[in-house]
C-alpha cells in the first residue's frame, strides 16, 4: 500500500575495517591512509622535537648555573696584599717628603725599584709578544725617565710622555722580528702601551717635588690611595660581602669603606699642611685618588678572573697579587700631577 523505502547497503566487513583504521590512525584505509603525508609527519616531528628542546633547555640552564664557581676569599692573602699596598704608599710618602732640591737620588732609586716590580708583575700578567725584549726596552725607558726627572730641571710631563712614546715604538719594533710575535702585535699593542706608560708614570712624583705644592699633593694622594687599598683588603679578609662577582674574591663593603677612609685621611692631612691646602681641598684630592686606586685594583681582579674563565694559564702568584696595588699607584701619579697643575695652582 505504501511505497517501499530505499534500503541502505549492508555494512560489510570491509567498511568496518576502514572505520577501525580511521579511528586508530586518523586515516582511512588504502594507500592514502597507510603512508602519511610529509606535512603531517614534519608537523608531528616538529612538535616532538620542540617538546624535547623545551624539556632540555631548563636542564642546560641548570648545568650552566652549576658551573659558576664562587672563588673563595683567602684571608691571609688579602692581608698580605693589604700590607704590600700600605708599604708602597708609605714609601711614596716618605720618599717625596725627604727629597731635597739637590738630593733626589734616594727617592729616584726607590722609584726605580718600584718600576722594576711593576714591570715584572704586569709583563707576566699581560704576556706581551717578545716579553724579554719588551722588558729590556722598558728598563731602559725607566732609567731615561728617572734620569731626566731627577737631574734635568726643565723636565716636565710632556718630556716623560715623549720618552714613553719613544719606548713604545722601540718595543713594537722589537716585537716584529719573529713571526710568532709579529702575528700578535696587532692584538697586543695595547698591553705594550700600558706597560710602558706604567713604568714611566712612576717618574712623575720626582717631577712633582720641583713644584711648590707638588710634594704635598703626592703625599695626600699616596696616603689616600694607600689607606683605601689597605682598608679594602683588610675588610675583604674579615667581611668580604656583598660579593662583587662570584669569580672575583672581593667584597663591595671593603671598596666603599676604603674609599671613605682614604678621603677622611686626606682631609685630615689637608688641615695640617700649609696653604693652599685646606680640609676641603684635601678631601677632594683624596677622594679622587682613592677612587682611582680602588677602581684600578678591582679592574686587575676582573682581568685575572677573565683570563681564568678563558682558560689561559694563570699568572705567577707573586706577580698576580702585586699587580693591583702597583697599577693603582702608577695611575695615581699622573692624577696627582693633573690635580697639582689644574686644581691646586
Amino acid at each position: 500500500m505504501f511505497p517501499s523505502m530505499p534500503q541502505e547497503d549492508d555494512w560489510d566487513a570491509e567498511a568496518t575495517r576502514d572505520v577501525a583504521r580511521a579511528s586508530r590512525g586518523g586515516r582511512g584505509a588504502g594507500t592514502y591512509g597507510a603512508v602519511p603525508d610529509e606535512g603531517h609527519t614534519s608537523h608531528r616531528s616538529g612538535n616532538s622535537s620542540g617538546g624535547e628542546e623545551r624539556k632540555e633547555e631548563p636542564e642546560e640552564d641548570e648545568e650552566e648555573l652549576e658551573e659558576i664557581e664562587v672563588v673563595p676569599v683567602r684571608r691571609q692573602l688579602s692581608l698580605a696584599i693589604a700590607v704590600f699596598a700600605g708599604l708602597l704608599g708609605m714609601g711614596l710618602i716618605l720618599g717625596s717628603a725627604t727629597a731635597a732640591p739637590d738630593n733626589r737620588l734616594p727617592f729616584t732609586i726607590v722609584l726605580f725599584g718600584v718600576q722594576l716590580l711593576f714591570l715584572l708583575a704586569w709583563t707576566m700578567a699581560l704576556r706581551p709578544p717578545a716579553a724579554g725584549a719588551t722588558a729590556g726596552v722598558c728598563v731602559a725607558v725607566a732609567l731615561v725617565a728617572d734620569y731626566l726627572a731627577s737631574e734635568r730641571d726643565g723636565t716636565g710631563f710632556l718630556t716623560l710622555l715623549l720618552v714613553a712614546v719613544g719606548g713604545f715604538v722601540v718595543a713594537l719594533v722589537g716585537q716584529l722580528f719573529r713571526s710568532e710575535d709579529r702575528a700578535r702585535v696587532s692584538d697586543s699593542y695595547r698591553t705594550t702601551l700600558v706597560i710602558v706608560l706604567g713604568v714611566v708614570a712612576y717618574a712623575i712624583p720626582v717631577i712633582l717635588t720641583r713644584v711648590p705644592v707638588g710634594t704635598q699633593t703626592v703625599e695626600v694622594c699616596a696616603a689616600a690611595a694607600g689607606v683605601a687599598l689597605l682598608v679594602a683588603r683588610v675588610t675583604d679578609a674579615i667581611f668580604p660581602k656583598p660579593r662583587i662577582a662570584p669569580q672575583v674574591p672581593r667584597g663591595a663593603t671593603g671598596v666603599v669603606v676604603g674609599a671613605m677612609l682614604g678621603t677622611l685621611v686626606a682631609a685630615v692631612l689637608g688641615s695640617v699642611l700649609v696653604l693652599p691646602f685646606t680640609p676641603a681641598k684635601g678631601a677632594v684630592i683624596g677622594l679622587i685618588a682613592a677612587v682611582v686606586a680602588s677602581l684600578v685594583d678591582l679592574a686587575v681582579n676582573f682581568g685575572e678572573a677573565g683570563r681564568t674563565l678563558a682558560g689561559d694559564a694563570p699568572t705567577f702568584w707573586v706577580a698576580r697579587h702585586m699587580q693591583g696595588p702597583l697599577g693603582a699607584f702608577a695611575l695615581v701619579a699622573p692624577v696627582a700631577y693633573a690635580l697639582t697643575q689644574w686644581y691646586m695652582s
